[in-house]
């Protein structure tokens, strides 16, 4: 498998691997902490395909394929806002795929 990408949780108790289904979890963290997972978030971009996104009681394997999505969003109503997205697709096992030219 590729690099670990965590969350800055502080306990190391035992992890739930999904694979499947739906989940979703918001995490707050500080300037510091942003900076450090969007690093190791690069450094495991860089090195591949794969990559296992986690946090203290979660943790997602996953193996993707290029191009990666990035949306930009800005909205200033009451209060500004700045999204930045990113967005990778599951990658398609090709060799089982049964076509062929004789």
């Amino acid at each position: 498998m590729g690099h670990d990408v965590e969350f800055p949780d502080r306990s190391e108790h035992g992890r739930k691997t999904i694979t499947s289904g739906f989940f979703e979890r918001e995490i707050r963290l500080s300037g510091d902490e942003t900076a450090t997972f969007l690093r190791n978030l690069a450094d495991a971009v860089e090195s591949g395909t794969s990559i296992t996104v986690s946090g203290s009681d979660w943790e997602i394997p996953f193996e993707y394929r290029e191009p990666i999505e990035v949306e930009v969003e800005f909205s200033k109503k009451r209060e500004g806002e700045l999204e930045i997205e990113v967005e990778f697709a599951e990658a398609h096992d090709t060799e089982g795929s049964g076509l062929s030219v004789e």
